[in-house]
C-alpha cells in the first residue's frame, strides 16, 4: 500500500526548508530587538477558548475548527490561530503581574478545515507576536515598524500596509445599526451565512468572500465615520506615528478582519503577487480579550505571519542562499575511506559541513554527487595520497586545484577561496 499525505497538508523538505529556516531566523532576530520573547503554547486547547475569543458567528468557529471529544469527554480543538492560546497562558500564569509591556513571539502549526487552495492549507504555519499592557497607539506603530523591518531584512518588496480602526464597544453599536439599515433591503441576495450573520453579527458580512456578497455590500457605511472621540484620536495618532517612522500605509475602511476579538486598530500586509489569498501578515488590537478570559483589564495588540505565503514570495525573488557542504571527501579504497572519515569528523567538530563518499562508489560517481550537492571543495584521497601525506583538492566554482598536507587541511579551509 502506498501512503500519501492527507489532503490540505504538506511536507517541508530541502531546499524549501532552508527558506523556512531563514524566515524563522530573521523573525527571531528582528522581534528580539523589539523586546519580544518566545512563548510556546500547546497545539491543543479547550474548544471554549476559541469560541469565546474568535466568536461563534465567525467562519473559523462555524466551519473550520478541528474539534473532537477526548476520552474524558472534554471538547478539544487543534488551535486555528495563535492569539487565544497566548492570552490563555497570560491569564493562567498571572503574567499580568509582571511589569508592562509583556511581549511574546511564537511560531508553529495551526489547523483549519477549509478548502485547500494556493497559499491556504488545513495545517499551516504562522509566526506571531503579542504585546500586552500598553494602550497608546505608539506600540501599534512600533509593531508596524517591526514588520516593515522584518520584510526588508528578507528582501521582500512591493508590499502594501493597510490599516483601519473598527472602534470599540462605545461606538460600534451606531455602526452596527447603520449596517443593518444598509443591508436590510439587500438581504435576500446574500448567501445563507450572511443572512444569518445579519442578525447575529452584521460586521461579519464585510468579511465574506462570496462574490455576490462582495458586490452587494458595495457602498456600505465605513466604520471610520462612526468612531467615538477616543477611537478617532487613537487612529489619528497611529497615522501620525506611522508617518514619523516612514511606514507607507493606506487606510482600508472595509477591513474588519475575521475574528471578533479585535478593537480599534486592525491591519494587513498584502502582496499582489499572491492572488486572492494575498495577506502575508495581519493583526490588530484586542483590548478586551484578557478581561474576557478572567484577567484584569489589559490592552493588547498582536499579529500573525503566514509562513507558506512568505516562502512563496521568497521563491519568486532572487536566488536563495541554499546551504551546501564546505567539502566533499572522495576516497578510493578502504584505507583512504577510513582516513576520509576521520578528517570529516574532525571538520564537523569545528562546525563545517563535510560529506564523504561511501564504499563501492567510483571516483566519477563521487565527483558527480559532490557537484549535485554544490560542495565548495572536493578532497580526493587514495593510496598514493596516503603514502605522500598529501590530499588533492579542487575548488568546484572555478576548477582550480592543488595539493596540501593532511596536517594543513584545517588552515586551508579557514582561508576564503579566491574570487
Amino acid at each position: 500500500m502506498k501512503y500519501t499525505a492527507l489532503k490540505g497538508v504538506h511536507d517541508i523538505f530541502p531546499p524549501d526548508i532552508h527558506i523556512w529556516q531563514k524566515v524563522e531566523s530573521v523573525a527571531k532576530d528582528v522581534f528580539t530587538a523589539y523586546g519580544f520573547q518566545e512563548l510556546r503554547a500547546p497545539v491543543i486547547e479547550s474548544t471554549d477558548i476559541f469560541i469565546r475569543s474568535i466568536g461563534e458567528t465567525t467562519d473559523i468557529v462555524e466551519k473550520e475548527m478541528y474539534t473532537f471529544t477526548d476520552k474524558a469527554g472534554r471538547h478539544i480543538t487543534l488551535r486555528p490561530e495563535g492569539t487565544a492560546p497566548v492570552v490563555r497562558c497570560f491569564v493562567e500564569q498571572h503574567l499580568y503581574n509582571l511589569p508592562s509591556p509583556q511581549k511574546f513571539l511564537y511560531s508553529g502549526p495551526m489547523f483549519r478545515y477549509e478548502r485547500p487552495q494556493a497559499g491556504r492549507f488545513r495545517q499551516f504555519y504562522q509566526i506571531g507576536a503579542e504585546a500586552f499592557g500598553v494602550a497608546e497607539p505608539k506600540i501599534d506603530a512600533e509593531i508596524l515598524s517591526m514588520l516593515k523591518l522584518f520584510f526588508e531584512r528578507l528582501g521582500l518588496k512591493e508590499l502594501n500596509f493597510e490599516i483601519n480602526s473598527i472602534g470599540c464597544p462605545k461606538c460600534r453599536p451606531d455602526y452596527r445599526k447603520a449596517l443593518l439599515d444598509f443591508f436590510s433591503d439587500r438581504l435576500e441576495g446574500f448567501c445563507p451565512d450572511c443572512r444569518r450573520r445579519y442578525d447575529q453579527n452584521p460586521l461579519r458580512i464585510l468579511d465574506c468572500k462570496v462574490a455576490e456578497c462582495i458586490k452587494l455590500r458595495e457602498g456600505s457605511p465605513h466604520v471610520t465615520n462612526f468612531l467615538c472621540t477616543e477611537c478617532r484620536e487613537h487612529f489619528e495618532a497611529l497615522q501620525s506615528y506611522a508617518e514619523l517612522l516612514a511606514i507607507p500605509y493606506a487606510i482600508n475602511p472595509e477591513m474588519v478582519r475575521g475574528l471578533d476579538y479585535y478593537t480599534r486598530t486592525t491591519f494587513e500586509v498584502t502582496c499582489k503577487h499572491l492572488g486572492s489569498q494575498n495577506a502575508v501578515a495581519a493583526g490588530g488590537r484586542y483590548d478586551l480579550l484578557v478581561e474576557d478570559f478572567g484577567g484584569p483589564p489589559t490592552p493588547a495588540i498582536g499579529f500573525a505571519i503566514g509562513m507558506e505565503r512568505i516562502t512563496s514570495l521568497l521563491k519568486l525573488s532572487a536566488d536563495q542562499d541554499i546551504p551546501s557542504p564546505k567539502v566533499f571527501i572522495a576516497a578510493l579504497g578502504e584505507s583512504a575511506g577510513r582516513e576520509g572519515l576521520v578528517i570529516a569528523v574532525r571538520l564537523r567538530l569545528k562546525g563545517l559541513w563535510a560529506e564523504i563518499g561511501y564504499a563501492g562508489n567510483s571516483l566519477k560517481s563521487q565527483l558527480r554527487r559532490a557537484d549535485r550537492l554544490s560542495a565548495q571543495y572536493v578532497f580526493i584521497i587514495g593510496d598514493d595520497e596516503i603514502r605522500s601525506g598529501k590530499v588533492k583538492w579542487k575548488l568546484l566554482s572555478d576548477g582550480s586545484q592543488g595539493e596540501i598536507g593532511f596536517n594543513e587541511i584545517d588552515t586551508f579551509l579557514a582561508v576564503p577561496p579566491k574570487a
